[in-house]
C-alpha cells in the first residue's frame, strides 16, 4: 500500500482560525512546542548541526525578552530552512527542520506558527508508515490543538 502524500495545505482545518484568534507570544510558545516533539527527526541524524535549534533559542529570546531584531529572527528563519535543504530529499529531518523556521519567523509575522504546526505533521507524516500516517497526523493534530486551546487559557 501506497502512502499518500500529506498536503501543508489543509483548507477548512479549524486550526487556522484558532491560531488567527490566539495572541503573538501565545503562538510562538505554541510554535516550539509543536516544533519540540519533531525536532528530534533533525537532531538523531544531523547531531552537529545547531540551526533549527539554535531558531528555537532565538524565538525563545524574543518571547522573554520582547525585544525584536529582524536580523536575528530572519538569520534564524534562513538558516533553519537551509538545514531543511542541506537534508536534500523529502524526509522527517527536513521537515523538523523546516518546522523550526517557520517557528522563529512567528516573532515577525505570526500566522507562520501554523506553518510550524503543519511542517511538524509532515515530519509526523513522513515518519509513519502507510498503514498508519493517517492516524499518526491526526493524533498529531489533536494533540496541537488541544496544546493551543491550553495555551490560550493560560495552562
Amino acid at each position: 500500500m501506497k502512502k499518500p502524500s500529506y498536503s501543508l495545505n489543509q483548507p477548512g482545518d479549524p486550526l487556522a482560525e484558532l491560531v488567527a484568534q490566539t495572541d503573538q507570544r501565545t503562538l510562538a510558545v505554541w510554535a516550539i512546542d509543536c516544533t519540540e516533539r519533531v525536532l528530534p527527526y533533525f537532531e538523531e541524524p544531523f547531531p552537529h548541526d545547531p540551526r533549527p535549534r539554535q531558531a528555537l533559542v532565538i524565538l525563545r529570546e524574543w518571547i522573554e525578552s520582547g525585544v525584536f531584531r529582524m536580523a536575528a529572527i530572519r538569520g534564524a528563519s534562513l538558516a533553519a530552512h537551509a538545514a531543511a535543504r542541506d537534508v536534500g530529499e523529502d524526509s522527517p529531518a527536513r521537515s523538523a527542520a523546516r518546522a523550526a523556521g517557520q517557528a522563529v519567523a512567528t516573532a515577525h509575522v505570526p500566522r507562520h506558527a501554523l506553518g510550524a504546526a503543519r511542517y511538524a505533521q509532515q515530519a509526523v507524516h513522513r515518519t509513519a508508515d502507510a498503514e498508519t500516517a493517517a492516524a499518526a497526523v491526526a493524533d498529531e493534530w489533536d494533540w496541537q490543538v488541544r496544546h493551543l486551546r491550553a495555551l490560550r487559557q493560560g495552562r
